[in-house]
């Protein structure tokens, strides 16, 4: 359904129009042009879609397959999957899925790493997910760091092994396009209206999380893991009111989003009262209200359209 919803929409998002002309260009290029645009997943998907005659909505609808995928995935490893996937609705889903259909795969795919990870995977099988993710959007590499960090290793081996893997992804997938990233973010100054909230968004799982770590019963793993996403956070909003671009702070923290769907399911667990899953509910119903009644950019989802009834 998630599949179905993202992938039949219609003039819905911030990025409908410019995925429509990525879509455009690659009926006049050639596949090599489409490669050089970068994101070659995300490229192969509309060479395939022009190649069978087919609309935006196939490629939407492979994108929204591969992010439903990787959600269930992440949030069955979680102990209450279903309040997990109600968590993610409001935003990962409707806004970040349904709005910028790249970075929606890519953290997609993360999240199907992820939980592959937490199920007993090695850190070598999650990097191959990270590399599967860089081809759809290369800032997906920002993940890899966190992740080794959050190794049973020495913390010395950890740190050493974080920044040869990070530099090595860095040469491999963003190199090429880190002049660009810098121009057109952080020299153009490129805001994004509410970063503040949204990165909020994150630093409110983690401030829970690291005052009750241990009513958590985390896996050693898993309990570093979210340790490094919650450091990641609170980094995220010093980022923001240090560098001129809240843009590219903005769109690098949306990677720190499973943590949300992480902590949040876990609540009922870790404080066993009788009010925290409502009390979950409302907050997930409050962040779509909110959202869909004061975001700037709301009118860009709304009404929501579908190929299914036009």
């Amino acid at each position: 359904m998630i599949a179905i919803v993202i992938g039949f929409r219609y003039e819905v998002g911030g990025d409908w129009f410019p995925y429509q002309r990525l879509l455009s260009f690659a009926r006049i290029a050639t596949f090599r042009q489409l490669l050089d645009l970068g994101d070659p997943g995300y490229q192969l998907l509309n060479w395939l879609a022009v190649e069978v005659g087919a609309r935006i909505w196939l490629v939407n609808l492979i994108c929204g397959a591969i992010f439903a995928w990787g959600l269930v995935a992440f949030a069955r490893a979680q102990p209450n999957p279903w309040l997990a996937i109600t968590i993610a609705v409001p935003y990962l889903v409707i806004v970040v899925a349904m709005g910028y259909s790249r970075q929606g795969v890519a953290i997609g795919i993360l999240m199907a790493g992820l939980a592959r990870l937490l199920r007993g995977g090695t850190t070598l099988q999650f990097l191959f997910y990270a590399v599967a993710a860089a081809l759809f959007h290369r800032t997906a590499i920002v993940l890899v760091p966190l992740v080794i960090l959050a190794g049973s290793r020495s913390r010395t081996l950890n740190l050493i092994l974080a920044l040869a893997l990070g530099f090595v992804f860095y040469d491999l997938f963003f190199s090429s396009a880190a002049e660009r990233f810098i121009r057109d973010y952080i020299g153009a100054e490129y805001n994004s209206e509410g970063a503040a909230v949204r990165i909020a968004m994150s630093i409110v799982p983690a401030t829970i999380f690291l005052l009750g770590r241990r009513r958590f019963e985390f896996s050693s793993l898993e309990d570093r893991l979210w340790r490094n996403f919650s450091f990641a956070a609170f980094a995220s909003l010093g980022l923001l009111y240090l560098l001129p671009s809240s843009t590219a702070v903005d769109r690098m923290a949306l990677y720190l989003m499973p943590m949300q769907v992480a902590i949040f399911s876990r609540i009922p667990q870790a404080y066993r009262t009788s009010f925290t899953t409502p009390l979950i509910l409302v907050y997930a119903f409050a962040v779509q209200f909110v959202w869909l009644n004061y975001a700037d950019n709301a009118s860009e989802w709304l009404p929501y359209q579908s190929y299914l009834f036009n």
